[in-house]
């Protein structure tokens, strides 16, 4: 009986033993996972400490980026404002000179305008002093029958042609008359016939002959107009 009871006690002993380190044991499982709890906090405040640190450091380069292109916008403007009063007097003489060629074309034009408007003057002025003496030839042409041509009125014959010829070189043409309808810008009536062979408002007769240098009139044609 007394070897049972000390062997239970014995047994008891060491389910107490037992006990103990599994108490101990438990206890160091929870300060390890205190300890690495307590390690992953830190970790996590490292973290977020890194993290914050590199968010000032971006924060700061992002306010010197800006900061640099402000001075670069700054130092940007005042040199625009120094090429701006180039570019001003730049654009004034550009203009000035634009206008003064401008002006220039416009006198050179006006003034060939001018030149030639004075060139045909004179010599339209020229031509109406001719047109008598071309008509005096042909007055007295016309007295001549053409057999009778010979010698003296042969030769005044040539130099009339020879002159209508050069008038003609020089621009001026005789203004068609007889068959045509007249044109009161061409022809000046002087008479009126009733002609049934001719059509209505139809030129009849020329008395004088009319002459146009280039497109201007030198002289009406003096006409008869039928109908």
């Amino acid at each position: 009986m007394a070897d049972k009871a000390k062997d239970r006690m014995e047994a008891a002993k060491e389910a107490a033993e037992e006990a103990k380190e599994s108490v101990k044991d438990t206890e160091e499982g929870a300060e390890n996972a205190s300890s690495a709890e307590q390690d992953k906090t830190e970790d996590t405040k490292e973290e977020k400490a890194e993290e914050e640190s590199e968010e000032k450091e971006n924060d700061s380069e992002t306010e010197e980026d800006a900061e640099s292109d402000e001075k670069k916008k700054d130092g940007s403007k005042l040199f625009k404002k120094k090429k701006d009063k180039k570019d001003e007097k730049i654009e004034e003489l550009n203009d000035k000179y634009t206008r003064l060629f401008a002006e220039f074309d416009n006198f050179r034009k006006r003034s060939e305008k001018e030149k030639k408007a004075m060139f045909e003057v004179g010599a339209k002025s020229v031509i109406e002093k001719i047109l008598p003496i071309i008509d005096n030839f042909e007055r007295g042409l016309a007295t001549i029958p053409e057999e009778e041509k010979t010698g003296f009125a042969e030769g005044m014959d040539k130099i009339y042609k020879q002159l209508i010829t050069s008038l003609e070189e020089a621009g001026v043409k005789q203004i068609e008359a007889v068959g045509q309808e007249f044109d009161p810008n061409l022809h000046n009536a002087v008479m009126h016939v009733e002609d049934e062979s001719l059509g209505e408002n139809i030129v009849a007769e020329e008395l004088q002959k009319g002459y146009i240098y280039r497109e201007t009139v030198v002289r009406h044609s003096m006409v008869k107009v039928a109908n």
